[in-house]
């Protein structure tokens, strides 16, 4: 069973754990055997810009310092064979050059989407 895990949530619950949900998810899952790829899309292609600095979070007393790395996180991905796909489209509209991202990602158009679906028999959508 081949699964396209499609994101475009971003920052999901990374003020509580140290990274997104789903692209943990997807570690553990790959690490137990599945076959699974990424999408990013929708606000979830902010995941992939190198330059990006959480820092530190606090109330009052409380200060969380081991914010998200969201981009070292799909680079971990990138690392274990999972192909991630980020939508031009998204990154165009958010004034983000390809220069800024990490290395190994897949392109897809918006047009092309339905197309890299028929690729997978389950579409996981975030």
């Amino acid at each position: 069973m081949k699964v396209l895990n499609v994101i475009a949530t971003a920052y999901r619950a990374t003020l509580e754990e140290q990274d997104d949900t789903v692209l943990w998810l997807t570690h553990a899952l790959k690490s137990a055997g599945a076959d699974l790829d990424v999408l990013l899309r929708a606000n979830a292609v902010n995941y992939v810009v190198k330059a990006q600095d959480i820092g530190r979070l606090a109330f009052g007393e409380r200060v969380q310092k081991q914010g998200p790395r969201l981009a070292e996180d799909v680079a971990g991905l990138i690392a274990k064979e999972i192909d991630v796909y980020i939508v031009a489209e998204d990154l165009a509209d958010r004034g983000l050059a390809t220069d800024e991202l990490i290395d190994g990602l897949k392109e897809v158009s918006r047009d092309d989407i339905t197309a890299l679906f028929d690729d997978y028999d389950h579409i996981w959508h975030w």
